[in-house]
């Protein structure tokens, strides 16, 4: 009985220190007991363009493997615009970065093209503890979260110089005119260049914009900007669009210019700018209000956040890790070094409460006119471009019905994007600023052969003029600079007519190249026919002109000579008797010297005539 007592008590005692030990042994670096993460990761990150961004980014990466040793991450670390790097991971998944940053309109477009891993159960409770409702909300999509909310500051408020503004007119916009107009200096806010800042007239008086979505594309809008309301808001518009002080512009260089501003409607990314510049004199607050017929109403805006991403991996252990880092980079800690280096505006609550967030003048003016604002859904691409329009024709609008013509105007322009062919959504165009426009008008390109799109006609591009080409007239999908989704302008470096040619692979949705082909006779117009003893064997070349006809030079024709008009050396684009396309040879009835003139309308019509 004792040995059995004495046997019995070892038993438990070993178990007693197993137990101790068991509880005793310090957790490993994956994100449960047991995984093993360790290993070393080469990945690609996609972070802000920003200033200070990139090499921050470097140092919290070697931070996170200070707190979670064993795992080595070597990192290719790069500045992508977060209105850019979209466009880029949809255009190809497998290319795109491991860790990207994105502006939450595109959350939707990155989950639909696979290009973001859905978070577990236990990192979105713990996202969902860690940040504000706005925050989780924009990286929500259906019932799961896709992504790590990185800041809660995409919107824009008013800089103002305090040398120049008193803060008794700082709730007036005519007040505000009138002292920027008395100090000869400029009110700064993009008007015609940008339908997100000018939306904040429209959302003052009632007006909203709502998209509707099947997943795929947009299949209906609610909007009724087109209304009493916006009109109301376009008058409040008028006052600053007539102003002498008004610059259309949200750079903070604007308070240090030739002639420096003394207001400036921007956001966050600014305000380093904007510090420097107006030194003692610097101040933020939130929009004025605006006044007509008597009633006020309080400028709105556009809210949104910044979000981080994981792109799918098909390696468990990797896309363990790849979350485990994207969740550090996105907390308390993070967030806040963010805030000291750049002025972002953290989603975390806690860092929210940081005494020095709470006191930085900018969040506190974002905070203030975010009871003003409405979160940034889905937007269909063109309405970016056509939201310009009404700005830019309100300008010079004088009276209510030329107003009204202008919101009517806009009301066909964006239903007109849901009676749009498959042809027309799939066709290329360039946009930019070139030839008089100032991306506001898109040139159309035509397929010749398949795969390979060109402009239909040479463009006169003058040295510094910027293009890029999209798809639909949208900017859903874009190219740049050596065909790029999404790239940087393509920049031209000398002056001369050129066609535009993209090489683009539809099965893969992505360019091989984008370039610029200077005209020659191959791609242009000439002359051929029986004529200065030519018998249809010989092309006499035409030359573009100031005004985009071509003319030819100086040719002897005999009475009975005929000739015909042809592009590009070939038949399948020819004009004859009349400009009609393909038709009757034109036919010399007096003889004489002459040049040919070509004039190509843009329904495809010609004038073809003969100069003496």
């Amino acid at each position: 009985m004792k040995k059995f007592a004495k046997i019995f008590f070892m038993m438990i005692l070993v178990f007693a220190c197993a137990l101790i030990v068991a509880c005793g042994k310090k957790p490993n670096s994956g994100t449960s007991e047991g995984d093993d993460l360790s290993g070393t990761y080469d990945i690609t990150v996609w972070v802000s363009e920003t200033e200070g961004v990139a090499a921050l980014t470097e140092t919290q990466i070697k931070a996170f493997e200070q707190a979670n040793p064993g795992i080595k991450i070597n990192a290719t670390i790069e500045g992508v615009s977060e209105s850019d790097s979209a466009t880029q991971m949809i255009a190809d998944v497998e290319a795109g970065a491991d860790i990207f940053c994105f502006a939450q309109d595109q959350l939707v477009r990155l989950v639909q093209a696979g290009a973001l891993a859905k978070l577990g159960k236990n990192a979105s409770a713990t996202v969902k503890e860690l940040n504000d409702g706005g925050a989780i909300k924009a990286a929500t999509f259906g019932e799961d979260l896709w992504c790590y909310p990185l800041t809660s500051d995409n919107g824009y408020y008013m800089y103002y110089d305090k040398s120049v503004i008193p803060e008794e007119h700082l709730d007036s916009l005519e007040k505000l005119i009138e002292d920027c107009e008395k100090a000869n200096k400029m009110f700064c806010m993009e008007l015609e260049t940008s339908g997100w800042y000018n939306a904040a007239f429209f959302f003052a008086t009632g007006c909203t914009s709502e998209w509707t979505s099947d997943g795929k594309t947009f299949t209906a809008v609610t909007d009724n900007f087109n209304s009493d309301k916006g009109l109301v808001a376009l008058k409040g518009m008028q006052k600053l669009l007539k102003s002498t002080s008004y610059k259309s512009s949200s750079d903070g260089a604007e308070f240090s210019a030739a002639i420096p501003a003394a207001i400036l409607i921007s956001g966050t990314w600014v305000s380093g700018a904007v510090k420097g510049a107006l030194g003692a004199n610097y101040a933020a607050t939130d929009l004025p209000s605006f006044t007509v017929d008597g009633k006020e109403y309080h400028l709105g805006s556009f809210s949104g956040n910044k979000l981080m991403g994981v792109k799918p991996q098909t390696d468990a252990k990797r896309s363990a890790v790849l979350q485990k880092l994207a969740l550090f980079l996105t907390n308390e800690d993070c967030q806040l070094e963010r805030f000291e280096a750049v002025g972002w505006g953290p989603s975390n609550l806690k860092a929210q409460q940081n005494e020095a967030v709470q006191n930085d003048p900018a969040l506190a003016a974002l905070a203030k006119q975010n009871a003003y604002a409405y979160p940034q859904g889905q937007i269909h691409g063109s309405w970016w471009d056509i939201s310009k329009t009404y700005a830019a024709a309100a300008k010079t609008a004088t009276t209510d019905d030329e107003l009204r013509t202008i919101l009517a105007d806009y009301e066909t322009a964006i239903k007109g994007l849901f009676s749009m062919s498959t042809d027309e959504k799939e066709a290329f165009t360039v946009i930019g600023k070139f030839a008089g426009y100032d991306w506001n008008t898109d040139v159309e390109m035509e397929q010749k052969p398949e795969g390979t799109f060109m402009t239909t006609e040479p463009i006169l591009f003058k040295a510094g003029d910027e293009f890029k080409v999209r798809q639909g007239k949208s900017w859903d999908v874009n190219f740049g600079k050596d065909g790029v989704a999404g790239g940087d302008n393509v920049k031209v470096e000398e002056e001369g007519y050129y066609f535009v040619k993209l090489v683009y692979d539809k099965a893969t949705g992505t360019a091989s190249s984008l370039t610029l082909e200077k005209y020659s006779p191959s791609h242009g117009w000439t002359v051929i026919g029986k004529f200065a003893g030519h018998n249809w064997d010989f092309d006499a070349e035409m030359e573009i002109q100031a005004d985009g006809s071509w003319l030819s030079g100086e040719i002897e024709f005999a009475v009975d000579d005929e000739f015909k008009v042809r592009q590009g050396l070939g038949w399948d684009m020819n004009y004859g008797a009349n400009g009609v396309a393909g038709g009757d040879n034109v036919k010399i009835t007096e003889a004489g010297t002459y040049r040919v003139k070509l004039v190509v309308n843009a329904d495809g019509s010609a004038e073809l005539t003969l100069v003496k």
